[in-house]
């Protein structure tokens, strides 16, 4: 027998369960950041493999471990976006859409894939939604960002879950001042490293800051400070950050260790994290980009953004119980028919209804059946309410309607009234 087929580690299946969830939450943010004025961008999830090399930084874990990249039949080097801020840059400078001073101020959905180690909650093929804005170098629209995802936690119920971290990386000329001093650290405590910061050293000195391992950690401890070494201009767009978020009354902790893992943040850098999932993880992160635009080949365009993993908030709203219980129910209304004349008025009715209440969620019986099978089918589909049409309702143009999840009898209702009642009861339930 051959080999049952199945999904690649890691790239997983979601299932009709599991994807109302995910509509809630997606559609959620989706209407947050229409209410702030965010335009949705969509972009090719394959990219030329320069595109990663030249944003993301080539001595990264990402470009160095993790991507999935092949050769087309073209002979060229092709890679499965690793994440969304390069392709989105490389998507506006393209169209031309940043020039001019033009700000803009765009968002995106879709799935990113990396070669990690599966685990809950982090796939190889994993979904974000991604933020980025171009042409505002002002603390403000940092602070907009972070004010609009803690807007976010809130209608999710997760603000008590979450924890803000923010840092500042300071301009690329402060950076490679501090980025000497760390190595100096780093060199007279190197026997003491582990392997992996070792190798790091020589290549990305500030993503030692960012070790799990203990014994490096504890090294750190008295490392050289990024803030000892930030320009006045980095300083003061930080401290104006720090006061917005103030006057908003969102809490927030300082962490100088937090630096991220792509080489092409300045300045803003923060992580919204969480210990509700088992160990300390992060659930939605950014930062300031301002020489990105630049790097690739456009003009000077200052950049800031943040993307936000699905599948960690999926599971966080599950952990924490924020599902909301509508979303358990994925039909209103059963519509129940016993013979053929019952079936055809069932299908003209059910779409005059629909004509009538748009969001309505009803279900036509279909296959037919008995009046015991259809009741079956009606109460596994986790229907409110069953509408029952046979040749008896049929000629006096009026439907049985029987409550299935609560008290009360059933009753016929005329199809002129349904409508109306139909309203009033599906709300009330």
């Amino acid at each position: 027998m051959s080999k049952p087929l199945q999904a690649i580690r890691g790239m997983n299946d979601i299932l009709p369960e599991q994807t109302p969830l995910w509509r809630y939450f997606e559609g959620t943010v989706a209407r947050l950041l229409d209410n702030y004025g965010y335009r949705q961008i969509r972009m090719p999830i394959v990219e030329f493999t320069e595109l990663f090399k030249r944003s993301i930084g080539e001595v990264t874990d990402i470009v160095e471990k993790e991507m999935y990249t092949f050769d087309d039949r073209n002979g060229d080097s092709l890679t499965l976006r690793p994440e969304g801020t390069a392709a989105c840059v490389r998507a506006v400078l393209e169209h031309g859409i940043t020039g001019g001073g033009q700000v803009q101020k765009l968002w995106y959905v879709g799935p990113m894939f990396r070669h990690e180690r599966p685990q809950k909650g982090r796939y190889r093929q994993f979904h974000q939604i991604g933020l980025e804005v171009f042409n505002l170098e002002g603390p403000d629209i940092d602070a907009e960002l972070i004010v609009m995802t803690w807007r976010l936690w809130g209608e999710l119920g997760l603000r008590d879950a979450v924890k803000l971290e923010l840092n500042s990386l300071g301009t690329s000329e402060s950076r490679g001042r501090y980025r000497e001093a760390l190595v100096e650290f780093l060199s007279a405590h190197v026997d003491k490293l582990d392997e992996d910061s070792q190798r790091r050293m020589k290549t990305n000195p500030l993503r030692v800051l960012d070790t799990k391992n203990p014994e490096t950690q504890a090294i750190l401890v008295d490392a050289p400070k990024m803030a000892d070494y930030l320009d006045d201009e980095s300083r003061a767009h930080f401290e104006g950050l720090k006061a917005r978020l103030d006057a908003v009354g969102i809490p927030y902790v300082i962490n100088p260790k937090l630096v991220r893992g792509l080489d092409y943040y300045s300045k803003t850098v923060f992580e919204w994290v969480t210990d509700k999932l088992g160990a300390q993880g992060t659930v939605c992160a950014g930062g300031r980009y301002d020489g990105l635009v630049e790097q690739m080949g456009g003009k000077p365009t200052p950049g800031v953004g943040f993307a936000m993993g699905i599948e960690r908030l999926v599971l966080m709203l599950e952990a924490l119980d924020k599902v909301p219980e509508e979303l358990s129910r994925q039909v209103d209304v059963y519509l129940c028919a016993f013979g053929e004349a019952a079936e055809l008025a069932a299908l003209s009715l059910s779409e005059r209804i629909r004509d009538q209440l748009p969001n309505l969620r009803l279900q036509i019986n279909a296959g037919a059946g008995s009046f015991k099978s259809q009741f079956k089918k009606a109460d596994k589909s986790g229907a409110l309410y069953a509408l029952i049409l046979g040749d008896d309702e049929l000629a006096q143009q009026v439907v049985g309607f029987k409550p299935l999840r609560g008290q009360g009898e059933q009753q016929s209702i005329a199809w002129d009234a349904l409508a109306a009642h139909l309203a009033t009861c599906v709300v009330q339930g």
